[in-house]
């Protein structure tokens, strides 16, 4: 044919289209293209392209329409003309509209031309050794492969950098984790440890989410500066001799009883001893809600808060979120949250009542909410939530180790 179209048949026409169609009267490189490596590269750098999983599936099933595995070279008919019908079935029986809006992203961005018969339908004729073709036009992926491979290898280095990053941050998470839990014990004076713990949980739960390089470099600038005030905040001396703590020497002990399953609590001498003061916890709360925009709750008195932030309950306990009406951001909250939670889980008005008589109704709703988190492996949540009741009762009962070990579970 002496003539080649540059409009789509009933199809608006944009500057894109007539960049593209232009692009494919340049001459076709003199060294063809392997199609399947063609589609190997592509995926790697099709976030640079702005193409989808899906767009990648329907090219593949327009490539496979071509008979030899090298586009271009010696062969410059690269035009394929299946009916939407066909292109369907290799899809694996993908819905018609579904396939057109992928086929039209393909062709918005250039990887495939149409040439488009008078009367838009997709044939091929031969009129003596000549052998004239409508339908989809594939030369943009010869012409275009270079580039292609190039933007492959970009992608791929920028996701090993991404890799690099989210391990580097990670690992200072760990060492946050750990500065604050033996800060603690060596500066119990000191209230902003929770706040560390608090940073640490709540990274470890963005961590979990795909943060882009941008966000990432936000996390490790807030860690850094953590860290940094960690390590002044500790003796130098006794900082050296974390890595040699006679604990990471022993083996470790799995316990088999289910009923407990890293839940049980240790009991203390004292409800404040060995713990971060109330005072502490209602301080980072406070920050929490102001940071947030959030009013201040009303002071309900430190002898009623547990001795640890609610943020770390919220970092460490999620399946309670289901159940509830909107987010949790005072303590008041989480109460009534586990009001609602009892009964779902079986434990009588009167256990609860109890619990909250002994524990405080703040730290008797945390332990109900860690107990969710293992609901499976508790038989007796009635039985269960007596028991720790009866060591309230005594004294010596605090809800901090059940969150750590929620907390470790997650990590590990």
């Amino acid at each position: 044919m002496d003539y080649t179209p540059v409009t789509p048949f009933r199809r608006t026409v944009d500057a894109a289209i007539l960049k593209h169609q232009a692009a494919t009267q340049e001459d076709l490189p003199p060294t063809g293209a392997n199609k399947w490596e063609m589609l190997r590269e592509l995926a790697a750098a099709r976030v640079a392209f702005g193409l989808s999983d899906r767009d990648l599936t329907v090219l593949q099933a327009l490539v496979s329409f071509h008979q030899k595995t090298i586009l271009g070279g010696n062969d410059d008919n690269l035009i394929v003309h299946p009916s939407n019908k066909a292109i369907c079935e290799r899809l694996n029986g993908m819905p018609c509209s579904t396939m057109r809006r992928h086929l039209g992203n393909l062709v918005q961005t250039g990887f495939v031309v149409r040439r488009d018969s008078p009367n838009g339908k997709r044939y091929a004729r031969r009129y003596g050794d000549d052998k004239i073709a409508f339908g989809f036009d594939l030369s943009p992926l010869v012409r275009r492969f270079h580039e292609v491979c190039e933007a492959a290898e970009a992608g791929r280095a920028a996701e090993e950098r991404h890799k690099r990053l989210r391990a580097s941050v990670s690992l200072m998470r760990r060492d946050l984790a750990g500065l604050a839990e033996y800060g603690r014990a060596q500066r119990p004076d000191l209230s902003v440890w929770d706040q560390f713990s608090d940073l640490a949980a709540l990274s470890a739960r963005d961590l979990r989410r795909k943060l882009d390089m941008a966000e990432l470099r936000d996390l490790e600038a807030m860690l850094a500066a953590a860290l940094g005030e960690a390590r002044n905040r500790i003796d130098p001396s006794e900082t050296e001799d974390m890595s040699t703590n006679a604990v990471e020497d022993e083996h470790h002990y799995q316990n088999s009883n289910k009923e407990s399953y890293d839940l049980e609590p240790c009991l203390e001498k004292a409800k404040g001893e060995g713990s971060a003061p109330a005072s502490a916890s209602a301080d980072t709360d406070n920050l929490v809600s102001e940071e947030m925009g959030e009013p201040t709750p009303p002071d309900i008195g430190d002898e009623k808060l547990p001795n640890i932030p609610l943020g770390l309950v919220l970092a460490a306990c999620r399946e309670f979120r289901t159940y509830c009406d909107g987010p949790v951001r005072h303590w008041h909250e989480l109460v009534r949250a586990a009001d609602i939670l009892r009964p779902m889980m079986g434990v009588s008005p009167s256990a609860w009542d109890d619990a909250k008589r002994h524990m405080g109704p703040e730290e008797a709703s945390v332990v109900m909410v860690a107990m969710l988190e293992r609901f499976a492996d508790i038989q007796s949540p009635g039985g269960y939530l007596r028991s720790l009741t009866g060591k309230a009762a005594l004294g010596g009962f605090s809800c901090g180790p059940m969150i750590m070990a929620l907390m470790r579970r997650e990590a590990a």
